[in-house]
């Protein structure tokens, strides 16, 4: 077994990587088409142009330059130019409105800016005009504005500054304790905040994750898909630096609708996923499934009672015949949809509700939940095969990390991957950061074999009138378990019980009008509608306790999106932003 080197900084082990994989295929986009690659010594040539070209235009060591791009091979070369040049990368969501770009531009004093696109740019460059950036880099051409901002174009900066890969990758200088990229928290509340992550956060994060990968798996010729956004310190980490460290393939997706496409066309061997796309592709799977027939129906039945049954240790000799059964038909099927070699989903971002996790562990698809923060590298634990899979834990932490569980619950990190702080703000620094230990603001448990279990986000916790304490993502996971439900918020804080409110699945609401030869407009108005989604929320309510029982629903106007602010990047629902909007019609729930 290939064992993981520890390096000095991103950058070095980036050029070791270049120089042992030389012109095999690196990084992947599709062009008219065709997937076409960048090689790990085009991509090396790359980085070290970009990178004199940096120096040219004036970047000292340290100096900050905002990266706004969506996922492309120029992203992962603008960032590791950035730092090659001594500079500190600081990626930014492509869905940022100009004040968002205005905020991070003034609180990080970024020196210039690298933008992908003119659309991009057009939501940037007021912003920028208003800011101390004196330069502004397309990756495609952009327009320029009158001013002491230069706009420079990337291909002619590359001509411009020929490469000498040697020189750039001998000149790397900077230490693991050394600052690498400040990324900005999207946050569910509150202006985003700069964690500054230094190299050795990062590289204890990959070599973490990749000793996980060549222990559990066996390393091979590992190809990724990278479809979160880069500027989520999850994928940056573990779409881009992991690949990295492990001498993979990444192939950059075409979008969210295209995804399901890419994967059976790229065949992947490590996806790092987000919850809300499991519960999207279960919905999926389980709907072609069912409109295939009662056998694969009966076929996916029994796949999920034997799971359930090896789940809770209790397999049995009598169903080796079924299970033999499931090997040839439906499991292969499913499979083949993941593009066939798939040796694991890693999901992380957010809570995953264990049944979406054994649904697809019945499946024969292996998903590590993972447990994270951008404050720690992101990744502090995993769920690996190793120690044993539970559903309904987050696994043990990476080697080299510290957790323990504080006298109130909330979980306590330690260890190289903990940030040095937020950029330019020691109040919520000291604040996070006591006596070495990073306070999550998560509350969980360690269970006898070393697994992280998380019970909820301390300040994510409904107390209701009586002093209960409440998890709203336990509850909202279980009601978008049901095929009516797309999404859920419940509310409930100091009042006498939880009140919910729903988005419809678009698909089931269409297949419902069409069944009772209604319009789906004005539909909520249709009183055996909302009483369809009422019986969904009663199903729900079996399961739960007295206090978690959801009394009433309303339903939203639209769904929660990333664009009208009522989700964050990595798909965490804002509930102080819902709620906002919301208000009045939550509050009338409790009216008689």
């Amino acid at each position: 077994m290939k064992a993981i080197e520890k390096f000095p900084n991103l950058v070095t082990m980036f050029f070791a990587r270049a120089g042992e994989k030389g012109d095999t295929p690196f990084l992947w986009r599709k062009v008219d088409g065709q997937w076409r690659s960048l090689s790990w010594n085009a991509v090396a040539a790359q980085v070290a142009s970009l990178a004199a070209a940096l120096k040219a235009q004036g970047l000292r060591a340290g100096d900050p330059i905002m990266l706004v791009s969506e996922n492309r091979p120029e992203f992962c070369i603008a960032d590791l130019a950035i730092m090659a040049a001594g500079g500190v990368t600081v990626p930014t969501y492509t869905t940022n409105t100009t004040r968002d770009h205005q905020h991070i531009l003034t609180d990080s004093g970024a020196r210039g800016v690298i933008v992908s696109t003119a659309k991009l740019a057009a939501t940037m460059m007021p912003a920028v005009l208003r800011s101390q950036a004196a330069f502004v880099i397309g990756m495609e051409p952009v327009r320029g504005v009158q001013g002491q901002v230069a706009c420079h174009l990337w291909r002619d900066l590359i001509a411009a500054h020929p490469a000498d890969v040697a020189a750039c990758a001998a000149a790397q200088t900077a230490r693991r304790e050394d600052l690498a990229c400040i990324i900005y928290t999207s946050g569910t509340g509150g202006a985003p905040r700069g964690v500054m992550q230094h190299h050795g956060a990062i590289l204890a994060n990959v070599e973490g994750a990749g000793g996980l990968v060549a222990e559990d798996f066996g390393w091979g010729d590992e190809v990724f898909l990278s479809f979160l956004p880069l500027s989520h310190a999850y994928e940056h980490s573990g779409g881009q630096f992991l690949p990295m460290i492990l001498g993979g393939q990444i192939y950059y997706a075409e979008g969210l609708e295209k995804l399901a496409a890419n994967i059976e066309e790229v065949r992947p061997t490590i996806m790092v996923v987000v919850p809300r796309l499991f519960e999207v592709l279960r919905a999926r799977v389980m709907k072609a499934i069912e409109k295939q027939g009662r056998l694969p129906a009966f076929l996916l039945q029994q796949a999920l009672r034997i799971g359930a049954k090896e789940r809770d240790g209790k397999s049995s000799i009598l169903d080796l015949p079924m299970k033999a059964l499931l090997e040839r038909t439906i499991k292969p099927k499913v499979r083949g949809r993941f593009g066939g070699r798939m040796k694991a989903l890693v999901s992380g971002g957010a809570p995953l509700n264990p049944d979406v996790g054994l649904f697809f562990d019945a499946l024969g698809l292996t998903l590590l939940q993972g447990y994270g923060q951008t404050e720690a590298g992101p990744v502090i634990s995993c769920n690996r095969p190793r120690a044993g899979i539970a559903m309904d834990t987050v696994g043990p932490p990476l080697d080299g990390v510290e957790v323990k569980i504080a006298d109130d619950g909330e979980i306590l990190v330690r260890g190289e991957l903990v940030m040095h702080g937020y950029w330019r703000n020691p109040v919520e620094s000291e604040r996070v950061l006591q006596g070495g230990w990073l306070h999550t603001g998560d509350i969980g448990e360690i269970d006898a074999h070393g697994r992280i279990r998380i019970t909820d986000r301390k300040k994510d916790l409904i107390v209701n009138d009586k002093g209960d304490n409440v998890s709203p993502q336990k509850v909202e996971g279980m009601l978008t378990l049901q095929p009516e439900i797309g999404q859920a918020m419940v509310h409930g804080d100091r009042r006498p019980h939880l009140v919910g409110l729903i988005v419809p699945d678009a698909d089931w609401t269409r297949e419902w009008a069409a069944a009772h030869g209604v319009a789906v407009q004005g539909i909520a108005a249709n009183a055996d509608y909302m009483a369809a989604l009422r019986a969904a929320v009663d199903r729900v309510n079996t399961d739960l306790s007295v206090i978690e029982k959801v009394r009433r629903l309303t339903l939203a106007d639209e769904p929660f999106t990333v664009e009208n602010s009522e989700m964050t990047p990595s798909m965490k629902i804002r509930r102080h932003v819902i709620r906002a909007r919301y208000q009045d019609r939550l509050d009338a729930l409790y009216k008689n």
